[in-house]
């Protein structure tokens, strides 16, 4: 394929021209103008951030030496589980042939797209040099390092799910097929790598082994049928037509089994990090246990849901919105938690009685910078999906 194939291979794709009146031009509910003035807040607040980091650096975060992964750690492995989840919902139409997810399958891999741009767009402020990484990452490649493995995977996974996006605009369905397959492989690949780098830590024995590379996966494609509600409740106003209550329901019965596995896993990875008071795991496991911001993370991301679910067997679809938005704040804790808990227990040196105190646990609060980049990251992915629901014809009609 030569350059003039290219060009117009691009020049082809179907998209609306779109001016910026245009993108004002939304019904002035009061719900909207909400939106509206919360993206743009956000959007401020993540300039003055990134403004704020590039003068002061790391400084002007709550990380220390003690604890080095803070808040946008947490808010890029939110994005990048949410980007997987959706792919996940996206590819049950395209790529593995079931109709009635076929109406779903644009607008979750566009949906892949924004959430892991927004995911990028949080880690660049947190890595230090994102220009330099990009070089080296090819120059000197890592191939016993999860966290290169990740960045690497994550790029590929990105490409494929642009080129997938492009031929379902283009309706070539067998296209989308091939590079939708070969993208949720990579993606599960990638995400699954994600749970590696908590896995891999020998010196944290509350993370160490292979719970977490599994443990993404799951929660993966819990977090993209959450997003499938809420994106369907705000396309449709909670006003469901036939054809979306159906897949809504069917997702909704997919999610309690999904909710029932999940309780299933977390009930074992607590009981195994307890059980027979192992050193350094065993009374972090029990320090988790007695948080807020655990019980948070059940109630909110699993026992509402899930409860939803099952007092109507997954048919109370607007039920079932609400419980996303509540499920979503939950998956937010979630990630919060795996980042922070697993630092909870200060490293020591070899001589502790000459040298090092007592510990205590490590304690950590994301300065205003993190908050700000981290609510930035979301009104970046609100505005880009917004955009391209502009843009982009999402739906599996003509008639948008």
């Amino acid at each position: 394929m030569n350059i003039k194939d290219i060009k117009e291979f691009v020049a082809t794709i179907p998209y609306n021209k779109v001016s910026i009146k245009d993108l004002l031009a939304f019904e002035k509910t009061p719900r909207n103008m909400l939106l509206a003035v919360l993206i743009v807040a956000f959007l401020a607040m993540f300039v003055i951030g990134v403004a704020i980091y590039l003068k002061h650096g790391h400084h002007a975060y709550g990380v220390t030496r003690e604890h080095p992964w803070g808040l946008l750690i947490a808010v890029y492995i939110f994005f990048v589980v949410s980007s997987t989840g959706l792919c996940i919902v996206g590819s049950l139409g395209d790529v593995f042939g079931f109709k009635d997810y076929m109406m779903i399958s644009k607008r979750a891999i566009f949906g892949s797209i924004v959430t892991i741009l927004a995911g990028f767009a949080v880690i660049a402020f947190e890595i230090g040099h994102p220009v330099t990484m990009l070089i080296y990452n090819v120059l000197t490649p890592g191939f016993t390092s999860a966290i290169w493995w990740m960045g690497t995977l994550y790029g590929m996974y990105l490409t494929f799910m642009i080129i997938e996006f492009v031929f379902l605009l283009k309706n070539d369905m067998k296209m989308a097929k091939y590079f939708g397959l070969t993208g949720l492989l990579v993606g599960l690949s990638a995400h699954s790598n994600l749970g590696s780098v908590f896995g891999f830590l020998n010196a944290r024995p509350i993370s160490n082994g292979v719970y977490y590379p599994t443990y993404f996966i799951l929660t993966a494609f819990i977090t993209g049928i959450y997003l499938a509600f809420i994106m369907y409740g705000f396309r449709y106003k909670l006003k469901f037509p036939e054809n979306a209550t159906k897949m809504l329901v069917n997702l909704g019965k997919i999610q309690g089994l999904l909710l029932s596995i999940l309780i299933f896993f977390v009930t074992w990875k607590m009981l195994t990090d307890v059980y027979g008071g192992m050193p350094n795991r065993a009374e972090v496991g029990v320090h988790i246990f007695e948080s807020w911001t655990f019980w948070a993370e059940v109630i909110l991301a699993i026992f509402i849901p899930l409860f939803i679910i099952l007092k109507d067997m997954g048919r109370n679809v607007l039920g079932m919105f609400w419980a996303s938005m509540s499920g979503m704040v939950g998956i937010m804790f979630m990630r919060y938690n795996l980042v922070h808990d697993t630092q909870l227990k200060p490293l020591q040196m070899l001589k502790k009685t000459e040298y090092q105190l007592t510990p205590e646990w490590v304690h950590y609060l994301p300065s205003s910078t993190e908050v700000m980049i981290s609510l930035g990251g979301l009104g970046l992915c609100l505005a880009m999906y917004y955009v391209g629901t502009k843009v982009f014809n999402l739906d599996a009609d003509e008639h948008h």
